[in-house]
């Protein structure tokens, strides 16, 4: 697994599995403990992003903002996955992917989605 230390001293992985049911792409930063730190997802038809969230940005709008506020977060760049990413690599054609690719991944992701920032 690709694994870089963090800002914070944790460590960093990055990976893409695909999601048959939904036709999707689904990529991950995921922190030391294992749980999703940013997400993104791609239709796997047209290369389209339709998620590209942040868990930073969740717990701050969860701490500082209202449930209007969240909701309109996430009708922008969908809904974060809660929960360790324990498994990914069973998951069909998960691989590992470089810290590089996934920034460009998500860069291109939220302009898509409107970025605003």
């Amino acid at each position: 697994m690709v694994k870089l230390v963090g800002q914070d001293g944790g460590m960093t992985s990055w990976f893409r599995t695909y999601y048959d049911d939904e036709d999707l792409w689904l990529y991950f930063e995921a922190d030391d403990e294992g749980w999703a730190a940013r997400q993104v997802e791609v239709r796997a038809t047209d290369s389209r992003p339709v998620v590209a969230a942040s868990l930073a940005e969740v717990l701050h709008l969860r701490d500082h903002a209202d449930l209007a506020a969240m909701s309109r977060y996430e009708r922008q760049y969908g809904v974060l996955a809660e929960g360790p990413m324990d498994g990914w690599q069973d998951q069909p054609q998960a691989v590992e992917v470089s810290a590089e690719d996934f920034e460009q991944l998500w860069a291109a992701a939220r302009r898509a989605l409107g970025d605003t920032s």
